[in-house]
């Protein structure tokens, strides 16, 4: 576990208004922070105080709760002294509820540790309303009669709230209730089986109550996460993010990893904050950028440019600004091909830039899905175009996405069934069971209650019949595509059980039987419920135990995005150009699952249909090699290659 080197060099953090820490990996973070937290609670219990802890919910602390029933089941770590007060709840809510903050603390942490029972407090989404504004006083009161918090646990959500205080929150706020505002409640969506039935308040401790705290530390993980992580950190207070209020607290301090902290200045536009090393990477950076800013192509940057946007040091050791320009338009150049798999040896041509491992024609491919449409939303175009051109092309789905079906989706194809049976005279043993069970528990399902057995098995097969005529749709054959029904999928919550072996060794299982050439996985780690993560991290952890196979040394993994964003084209190793026909062509692959057509179930915070993200993400990738002076395309799906050094989970 290794801060990132460059963090603690005074010069290049000098925007940053609140102390960051910042760490290869997630998991990395989140250990830092639990170790700090364990060390007060061991400092406190040897002089024989108590050690109060603000705790916070959601995908952001989660491995740090871990590592604290870690060290307190094998390193004696005791939470006797322990008090804690939980920073919010939905409202109305009970306990109990699948969907309860105070559920999640118990599930994570106050469960499994030796705390007494007596120093754990929530706020109660329970009570009546009348009684919120005296029970918000006396949870003040609580924490005051505790000495206070030593160190409160914040996420961070993409509209910069903490706890549930929304933008607008003013500094002085006590706990109190408070109505969630549209971004909140879409964010939730997921939890709750859709926004609608998200509660619409929430009872949470207030910016004053928080400021007060001894230390804050707040988490914040992921692409998705750095856009607010710099507001957050390094453009002035305003009540519009009430997370910038923790600038100036003493003790405050965020804990990233090096995908939340990319925006920060230090890591977005270094050369603005210290001296650099001017290696390929970072100049490919900064010439994208300037261009970007002045509306250039590449090759039209002058010294003039690069002096005024204070590149000096770059042209006085890197040559002049023709070489520069040449030398980063050249990389973008050699990253475009339409032959993603390789050319046959007939369409080979003299000055043809070469691509790994170009001798061997046609590959063995698998593109890993992690839903069972990711495949054709975010790389559709370059799976068309490596069936076209001859790839045995295999497509695996890792799960089977059914949480993410409308219940009136499964009551129509139960129906159907019936019917058909009917219809045909088919005698189907217990289907009538099945069709009486179907119409009685969806009629009395509760919001957020989880599906039945019967329920999650319908609504995968509604979503495996999709993925097969999207697949279809690609030229991909029927027994070419793999339904491996990972088993950390398979809880019909949001919240899954963790990675196991078992997911790892039917991803080897698969690897090995194919032997494939090239893997495409997801590399969007931004999707709401995590399962992206979870499921490249099956992927890479499965090809790490097939690394001395003989087959893996011709194999090269390219990671996609796409649903929920997309590489930047300083990134970009492979660029996927698409014709308008190819366009239409994965536009209507997608559209064959129509059961996240129209309105997913879950859409996280982009609105739109997913065939809308896909096409105007590769658009944008397109219209931007144009205007940095490349060849105009009508889209381009882009891809980074993993060399087995990334920072993602594992």
């Amino acid at each position: 576990m290794t801060e990132t080197a460059i963090i603690n060099t005074a010069d290049n953090t000098v925007r940053e208004k609140i102390p960051c820490r910042v760490f290869a990996k997630a998991s990395d973070a989140s250990i830092a922070a639990a170790n700090d937290i364990a060390a007060l609670i061991r400092a406190r219990a040897e002089s024989g105080q108590t050690c109060v802890l603000g705790l916070a919910t959601g995908s952001s602390p989660t491995r740090m709760y871990e590592e604290l029933v870690r060290l307190h089941q094998q390193e004696s770590l005791s939470f006797a002294n322990v008090v804690v007060f939980s920073l919010d709840e939905f409202f109305p809510m009970q306990p109990d509820e699948l969907q309860s903050n105070s559920r999640f603390l118990r599930e994570y942490l106050t469960d499994h540790v030796d705390i007494d029972p007596s120093n754990i407090h929530f706020p109660d989404g329970s009570i009546d309303k009348q009684e919120v504004a005296e029970f918000c006083a006396a949870y003040e009161a609580k924490i005051a009669a505790a000495g206070g918090i030593d160190i409160q646990i914040l996420g961070l959500s993409r509209n910069g709230h903490i706890g549930c205080n929304e933008p607008g929150s003013e500094r002085s706020s006590r706990t109190r209730m408070i109505t969630l505002d549209r971004v909140t409640r879409i964010d939730a969506a997921s939890n709750f089986f859709g926004a609608e039935n998200v509660p619409r308040h929430a009872i949470t401790m207030g910016v004053g109550t928080i400021l007060e705290s001894k230390q804050i530390f707040m988490l914040g993980f992921g692409e998705g996460k750095a856009s607010i992580i710099f507001q957050a950190v390094e453009q002035q207070a305003t009540p519009a993010i009430p997370a910038t209020f923790l600038q100036g607290h003493e003790g405050a301090v965020v804990f990233l990893d090096e995908a939340a902290a990319s925006s920060l200045t230090r890591f977005e536009t270094p050369w603005l904050v210290s001296q650099i090393t001017w290696d390929n990477a970072t100049t490919r950076r900064a010439v994208i950028s300037l261009a970007t800013r002045l509306g250039k192509a590449i090759l039209k940057l002058t010294e003039a440019d690069y002096n005024e946007a204070g590149f000096q040091d770059l042209l006085a050791n890197h040559g002049s600004a023709y070489d520069i320009n040449l030398r980063v338009f050249r990389h973008l150049q050699s990253t475009i091909t339409g032959w993603p798999g390789g050319k046959p040896a007939h369409a080979k041509q003299v000055g043809d830039r070469p691509g790994h491992r170009d001798d061997i024609f046609p590959k063995r491919v698998i593109v890993f899905s992690p839903h069972p449409d990711d495949d054709v939303i975010s790389m559709g175009g370059t799976l068309i175009r490596l069936v076209d051109q001859g790839h045995d092309t295999h497509i695996a789905y890792q799960t089977s996405g059914n949480i993410a079906v409308f219940d009136q989706d499964a009551i129509r194809f139960a129906e159907f069934a019936g019917d058909f049976c009917r219809e045909f005279q088919i005698h189907a043993e217990g289907l009538e069971q099945l069709e009486d069970h179907v119409d009685e528990f969806l009629r009395k399902k509760r919001s957020g209650q989880v599906d039945s057995d019967e329920i999650q098995r319908i609504k995968g097969l509604i979503r495996r019949g999709e993925a097969r005529e999207g697949a279809r749709c690609c030229g991909v054959k029927d027994e070419n595509l793999h339904f491996l029904n990972l088993p950390f999928y398979q809880t019909g919550r949001v919240k899954k059980a963790p990675l196991s072996d078992i997911d790892i060794q039917i991803t080897v299982d698969l690897l090995r039987k194919i032997e494939p050439h090239q893997i495409y996985a997801a590399g969007d780690l931004s999707d709401p419920h995590g399962t992206h993560r979870v499921c490249l991290s099956a992927i890479l952890q499965a090809c790490q135990e097939c690394q001395n196979d003989p087959w893996f040394e011709a194999c090269a993994v390219w990671l996609y995005r796409g649903a929920w964003q997309e590489w930047a084209p300083e990134d970009i190793e492979m660029a996927v150009p698409l014709s308008p026909l190819e366009v239409e062509r994965k536009r209507v692959a997608i559209f064959k699952h129509e059961s996240q057509k129209d309105r997913a179930l879950f859409p996280g915070s982009d609105l739109r249909e997913f065939w809308q993200r896909a096409e105007a993400r590769n658009a944008d990738t397109a219209q931007r090699y144009d205007l940095l002076g490349l060849a105009e395309y009508a889209a381009i799906e882009g891809f980074v290659r993993w060399d087995g050094k990334s920072g993602i989970e594992l």
